[in-house]
């Protein structure tokens, strides 16, 4: 009887060799496993292959161009390489770039924030899909359709805003500002915000829609209000979300370029104020020389490129290691 019961009890052995399924193995043994395998190795391999031909293009177009200036390349305030004594710097183009993508931050991510918690929070299921439609559409618009805005619309209208910021703020000399059209490093900081607006409300839109509901309805069921539930559940776990998003939108206002230079006045000076007509940042410089460079121009326009590339790079990597510090962006611990 006891043996009868031991050989019942006993699990029969794991099948092997031809018998096993190959599914339990998790290898690629399938012709389509083989396939979809060397392609998706293949377009890795293929992207970083490509993003090092891109960086030692420009690196070596731009040691060719550094090795022949004449001034420094990082302090110079002035842009001529197609001299004979060619003398160029990147201090003014890396200080409006900055500048005004700063600015683009400071106005866009706080709006965008507010504008995906009504989203996900606030709004009726009936304002809310619509709302959210709108706001993808206008990633979809064209840059130069912005800058035409921009120039046409934006700028003549500015001028109220800028003798108002110069009342109550021009003794900061920051927002100091005389008489003159609109097209400053703040007009293009405005513009970039407004660009760069749909890219960190969709992000941060959908990082607070994947909040644990559970850690909501607990909140709402100690009383809490819906700020608080907010600011205690949805708020902390999109944090590194939002900061994410605001990358994104980092990376898209540095490489920004036909609306920056359809309504910028661009001048190798850098002024004390940010309404001060001028400027210039790394790409509406590239476009708005390239076509009439000779060969050592667009050497040093490349150089200019390189160290944009490199900003974009540092700020994308950034982004990826928030992302990687907080598995719940993912939505895996919901």
């Amino acid at each position: 009887m006891n043996s009868t019961a031991t050989k019942t009890d006993t699990p029969p052995p794991p099948p092997s060799g031809s018998d096993a399924p190959a599914a339990i193995s998790g290898k690629a043994v399938r012709p389509g496993d083989r396939i979809f395998l060397g392609l998706s190795r293949g377009s890795g391999i293929a992207l970083l292959v490509i993003m090092a031909a891109i960086a030692a293009f420009l690196t070596y177009r731009s040691v060719l161009a550094i090795s022949g200036d004449k001034a420094n390349f990082f302090t110079t305030l002035d842009w001529n390489a197609t001299g004979t004594d060619p003398k160029f710097g990147i201090a003014v183009l890396a200080f409006g770039t900055v500048v005004s993508s700063v600015i683009a931050m400071l106005i866009a991510v706080p709006v965008a924030v507010g504008i995906a918690l009504f989203i996900s929070h606030y709004a009726p299921r009936k304002l809310a899909s619509p709302l959210g439609y709108v706001i993808d559409l206008l990633a979809a618009v064209p840059s130069i359709v912005y800058g035409l805005w921009g120039a046409l619309f934006l700028v003549p209208h500015l001028s109220g805003l800028y003798s108002w910021l110069d009342d109550y703020l021009g003794w900061t000399g920051i927002f100091s500002y005389g008489d003159g059209a609109a097209r400053s490093l703040f007009t293009v900081g405005i513009l970039l915000a407004i660009m760069i607006l749909p890219i960190v409300t969709s992000v941060s839109r959908e990082v607070f829609l994947q909040a644990p509901k559970m850690h909501e309805e607990a909140a709402l069921a100690l009383g809490a209000t819906r700020w608080e539930v907010i600011r205690m559940s949805v708020l902390p776990f999109g944090r590194s979300g939002v900061i994410s998003a605001s990358m994104l939108g980092l990376g898209r206002a540095l490489g920004e370029t036909m609306a920056v230079a359809t309504v910028l006045s661009p001048s190798f000076l850098i002024g004390t104020s940010l309404l001060d007509p001028g400027g210039g940042t790394f790409a509406q410089n590239i476009a708005s020389k390239f076509s009439e460079a000779d060969e050592f121009g667009q050497d040093a326009l490349i150089a200019s490129g390189l160290v944009l590339f490199v900003i974009t790079l540092l700020v994308n990597g950034a982004a990826r290691l928030i992302i990687a510090r907080r598995k719940e962006y993912s939505g895996a611990a919901a």
